[in-house]
């Protein structure tokens, strides 16, 4: 029976200590949440300026999204070969992330088909009323990105235990509410400026930590 008991308590050492190494072995560079961080704050900020200064570029600043899907594709296949080992842990904010950048594509994909239905209704009732409806569905489309921003970035921030992305999920979810009731030249500047919060100075903290990390390691291996 003690020999049974040793080898059961040597056997629960073995697992934890090799899931121990899975999860140090797993470092988020930060360059995922920079990435997001400054293409949001980007498109928010010029099509601000669009809507203040009643000027229009030749294409939707919004595609920045679209695209950045591909260099997004591009660093995770990079990260994964980095990375000495892979824990559940990893494994599931990928999948995490991947479904963010899905879901972002079908939004805007449904939303572009809400202005379009839309667009007749609008101008049925202004010939009738004499007037344009006060409803513009422009105004709720932040706070529907605001809630989806929020959930990878809850959700990464308390698996990591990483305060900062922690908190910056939460201000997604504030800013939402907020820009309920907000017009949408302050949903476009709350969004950008939360996207700069809740992504970009959390991704350059993960960044130094990671090249902190990467410096430690050499120290050690020499």
């Amino acid at each position: 029976m003690e020999d049974k008991s040793i080898d059961y308590q040597e056997s629960l050492q073995l697992i934890n200590s090799m899931i121990s190494k899975a999860k140090n072995a797993y470092r988020d560079t930060g360059i995922s949440a920079m990435l997001w961080g400054s293409v949001i704050s980007i498109c928010s900020f010029v099509k601000l300026a669009e809507v203040h200064f009643h000027f229009k570029l030749p294409f939707d600043i919004y595609l920045l999204t679209l695209l950045a899907i591909i260099p997004q594709v591009i660093i995770s296949i990079k990260e994964k070969r980095l990375r000495k080992a892979r824990s559940y842990e990893s494994i599931f904010l990928d999948y995490i992330w991947l479904s963010f950048g899905i879901s972002i594509f079908l939004l805007v994909h449904v939303i572009n088909l809400a202005f379009v239905a839309l667009q007749p209704v609008a101008a049925e009732y202004a010939s009738l009323a004499g007037h344009p409806s006060s409803f513009k569905l422009s105004e709720f489309v932040m706070p529907l990105f605001l809630v989806l921003y929020g959930i990878p970035t809850f959700i990464t921030g308390a698996a990591c235990k990483f305060k900062p992305m922690l908190w910056g999920g939460i201000l997604f979810w504030l800013c939402s509410v907020i820009t309920v009731y907000t017009g949408y030249e302050a949903d476009l500047l709350l969004t950008g400026l939360a996207a700069i919060a809740g992504w970009l100075i959390p991704g350059i903290i993960l960044e130094k930590q990671h090249r902190l990390a990467k410096m430690k390691e050499g120290v050690l291996n020499v």
